[in-house]
């Protein structure tokens, strides 16, 4: 079930941080492939967090987390990633105004990997993408728009694709779900020890807190009214 996009909330005002940085990650990843093979596989490890060396002390660590979030593995990890900033990171931007938004874009980031490492503090692969500051967003939305609309396409066998609209609650209930029996299913198991995988963990993580700061920011600024669609 993959969002396609939303259509009874309209923002107040241009998106632009949310842009930027849909830009900023496919500019970067296409410097990553203009990198030869071996360079590109040093980048990762040198520039991101490789959880079984994560220093908590290091100065070097912020700024692994922070590089980890903009680098990508492969046209389809950037372009789902960005398609979920797309869809969902604008309402967010809109209600939380740019600098808190990026404040907590790069904190549920930062609690993602984290996690992520707290749970396979052995796995010695670099962590990469922007999932989990976007798993944030995913959070937040769910938590300040949860009756808003979105469009989701389904394939039925493989060839047949079907468009439905379901409330965000639903979605995005549905999205939190399924990583967190994924991630209980991958407890024990070193399922990124080979060098792919998927980080569940750090959606967890990313999710929760963003919807936990999203519920703390709506004590002090009202929740946003859900028009009717059209």
């Amino acid at each position: 079930m993959l969002p396609v996009s939303t259509f009874n909330n309209p923002t107040r005002r241009t998106p632009y941080l949310t842009y930027g940085l849909i830009l900023t990650n496919i500019l970067v990843f296409l410097w990553e492939l203009s990198l030869p093979t071996r360079e590109l596989y040093n980048v990762f490890y040198n520039a991101a967090v490789v959880p079984c060396q994560l220093n908590l002390f290091s100065l070097e660590t912020p700024l692994d987390i922070f590089r980890s979030m903009f680098l990508h593995g492969s046209w389809a990890h950037l372009g789902s990633n960005m398609l979920f900033l797309w869809i969902f990171g604008s309402n967010v931007e809109d209600y939380f105004g740019r600098r808190a938004f990026i404040a907590m874009y790069l904190i549920t980031g930062a609690v993602a990997a984290l996690t992520q490492t707290l749970v396979h503090t052995g796995v010695c692969v670099p962590m990469i993408g922007a999932s989990g500051a976007i798993s944030g967003v995913l959070g937040a939305f769910l938590v300040l728009y949860p009756a808003v609309k979105v469009r989701v396409a389904a394939i039925f066998f493989k060839f047949f694709m079907r468009t439905f609209v379901l409330p965000a609650f639903l979605v995005l209930g549905y999205w939190f779900i399924v990583q967190l029996f994924a991630g209980i299913a991958s407890l024990g198991v070193d399922t990124l020890s080979d060098g792919g995988g998927v980080a569940v963990f750090a959606h967890i993580g990313g999710f929760i807190a963003g919807a936990l700061i999203a519920f703390v920011a709506t004590m002090f600024k009202p929740v946003p009214p859900v028009y009717d669609a059209v």
